[in-house]
């Protein structure tokens, strides 16, 4: 499984739209990822055997109160799915007054 679609169906039972990149729509409320980093994360016998691969999940809402329960979901439907939590910031954006929090996640996988 792609890491896109392993992000995707994760986070697709929390019932918003979970789009890599940009969003396309026009809701108040959805997810998007990108990946930022990857790289080798063992190697043996001159073969990369497990690779990193580093995203950052993006939270955005104009409502408060979904805010902090979505935020909390992610998180958790992320590292409940093997991810690693790296870091997360809260960001306002005051031009079009969204809450806006993005994450940081690494996960590690056997390399192909």
């Amino acid at each position: 499984m792609s890491m896109n679609k392993l992000i995707m169906s994760t986070l697709q039972p929390l019932n918003y739209p979970v789009y890599p990149i940009h969003y396309p729509g026009d809701l108040d409320t959805y997810v998007t990822f990108f990946q930022y980093n990857e790289g080798s994360a063992l190697h043996a016998d001159d073969k990369e055997q497990l690779t990193q691969y580093f995203y950052q999940v993006d939270v955005w809402t104009k409502n408060p109160t979904v805010y902090t329960s979505l935020v909390n979901q992610v998180k958790e439907a992320l590292v409940s799915a093997g991810f690693t939590r790296r870091s997360a910031i809260d960001l306002y954006e005051k031009e079009t007054q969204v809450y806006h929090k993005a994450m940081r996640f690494s996960f590690v996988q056997k390399s192909m």
